[in-house]
């Protein structure tokens, strides 16, 4: 192909694929909608066709017709340059020095064009001299009798009609088969009534398929709220009684979910379980958009629950109160908002960081208060102080006892063994903080990073010999006990640190095995005998 279609198709392509407003089944993915109202409606007016008039520098002006919105065409016996339409179909009946090109719209071409004729997520038609290549991505070529074309003809994703009497000079290539330009009407129509107007739905024929998208999302949060109810409500709690922590907390996740991808990438062992990330992301993102429409809805439902909760306490209060009714009721006035311009994707972004926000600062204000009951039930059973034994005066009169020394408990290994097991999480923390750790360090000695992980074993080894955990060991609460209750000796710290190689070798299994089993070992905690806990105290260094 030619100059213009490798800068068009590119650059198309990506602001299809990157554009904020531009992917439907984002945009309509949290949705919660009814079908659309029977009939068509007409689309809002548009941005008039456009002249670009430029001099080329020989006194000729040259003309560009370009339309956003909307169809461009250039009659016949007229002359232009190029004639663009984007969200819309390009007509040219008349001269075209350049090309003619279609972005979500159709090429159509009965006059001469020096160079392409092009169509993105449209089809093209061809009746005349064309120059250069004749394109459709993801839809039809078709030539008639008086076609040709002087470069080549390609389609992806649609089919090539020749007439018998056409001329191609070029090969023809055909991609992607089987498709048709009918499969991505819907497409179009849903790029130029919502997407160039920045709302995620609109009351318009030719976009059902959206609207069944936000359906089945509905019906995805209904059954979140069915099955998850004292979870839903939790969040929204945290949302009633905490609004302004919960803000700071989504914007803290919506900046901290990159730097998290990052140490994992960095600290290498990590790659392994960014898979995990992306799913446990995923998961509490969509649990956050059920929380958040039942908070919408719960705000609407409580003059009515106050109101009948004013008497005697019935069924019918009971209803009003679960979550799944109040995400229904929030998903049908998000949905009017999501067919408001601008506002529609805006509220669509807002609602997915503060849902996800939510689900975070829960989940942490839960393990906060969980430590917090660990921490009163280890003071609860810790013994009495060992008193020292009464040291008898003799004196002329009756014998007086000392004052009892109060001898302090030690936290031996083999009470450690007793506390709660660390988690995967916390453990995959505290390793990420290690491994930047050791990473700046080595980086500044050495100018290689083969030495990193050698370096984090020696590190490790080190550490859980002499102070029985790291330093994100000690910032997490974390310590590292022997199954048998003894100390940490060099070779129990050698043979884990060795342990750690295996692994990771078999693509991290030996890290993940963690979150399954009962213990929380790793393969290295099992084939060196160990436990990593959670310490009440924490796990001081010094």
């Amino acid at each position: 192909m030619n100059t213009a279609i490798r800068l068009i198709l590119p650059l198309t392509l990506a602001m299809l694929m990157f554009a904020p407003a531009t992917s439907a089944a984002e945009s309509t993915a949290t949705a919660p909608a009814a079908p659309p109202a029977a009939g068509p409606a007409p689309l809002p007016e548009l941005p008039e066709v456009q002249d670009v008039l430029q001099s080329d520098g020989d006194g000729r002006e040259d003309s560009n017709i370009v339309a956003v919105g909307q169809d461009a065409a250039l009659p016949a016996g007229e002359h232009a340059d190029a004639v663009v339409a984007v969200f819309g179909s390009a007509t040219s009946a008349g001269d075209v020095s350049e090309a003619v090109v279609s972005v979500l719209g159709n090429t159509r071409v009965t006059g001469p064009v020096g160079e392409d004729a092009v169509a993105v997520f449209g089809s093209t038609y061809v009746n005349s001299r064309i120059g250069g290549d004749v394109v459709a991505v993801f839809g039809n070529v078709e030539l008639g009798p008086e076609a040709d074309v002087g470069g080549d003809l390609v389609a992806v994703g649609g089919t090539v009609t020749r007439h018998p009497q056409s001329r191609v000079s070029g090969t023809t290539n055909n991609v992607m088969t089987g498709w048709t330009a009918g499969n991505f009407d819907g497409l179009r129509t849903w790029m130029r009534a919502c997407a160039l107007y920045a709302r995620p739905l609109a009351f318009v024929s030719g976009i059902g398929w959206a609207w069944g998208i936000a359906l089945g999302f509905l019906v995805l949060y209904v059954l979140i709220a069915l099955l998850f109810r004292r979870g839903i409500d939790d969040c929204v709690q945290t949302l009633r009684s905490r609004p302004g922590q919960s803000v700071l907390a989504s914007l803290l996740t919506l900046l901290g979910i990159p730097v998290l991808m990052m140490i994992l990438v960095i600290t290498i062992v990590g790659i392994a379980v960014l898979p995990f990330v992306g799913i446990g992301l995923f998961l509490a993102a969509l649990f956050g958009k059920a929380v958040m429409l039942a908070w919408i809805g719960g705000a609407c439902l409580a003059p009515l629950r106050r109101h009948d909760a004013s008497g005697d306490e019935s069924r019918a209060t009971d209803v009003l109160a679960h979550p799944a009714l109040a995400v229904l009721l929030g998903g049908a006035i998000v949905l009017a908002l999501y067919t408001v311009p601008v506002l529609g994707i805006i509220l669509y972004k807002l609602l997915g960081v503060l849902g996800l926000g939510a689900v975070v600062f829960t989940v942490i204000l839960s393990l906060r208060s969980a430590r917090d009951a660990r921490r009163a039930a280890v003071t609860l059973a810790v013994p009495a102080p060992a008193m020292s034994a009464p040291a008898m005066a003799v004196t002329d009169g009756p014998a007086a006892t000392a004052p009892a020394v109060a001898t302090p408990a030690v936290a031996t290994p083999l009470a450690q063994l007793s506390l709660p097991r660390a988690g995967f999480w916390p453990r995959m923390a505290a390793l990420a903080i290690d491994g930047v750790l050791i990473a700046v360090v080595v980086s500044l000695i050495v100018d290689s990073s083969r030495l990193t992980l050698l370096a984090l074993a020696v590190y490790g080894a080190v550490m859980w010999k002499l102070r029985g955990t790291t330093v994100g060991g000690s910032i997490l609460g974390l310590q590292l006990v022997r199954t048998d209750g003894r100390d940490i000796d060099w070779a129990t710290a050698i043979v884990r640190a060795l342990g750690c190689f295996v692994s990771l070798i078999a693509l991290g299994l030996g890290f993940i095995w963690i979150a399954f089993n009962d213990e929380r070992q790793a393969w290295h905690d099992r084939i060196a005998g160990t436990v990593v806990v959670r310490s009440a105290k924490g796990a001081p260094l010094l």
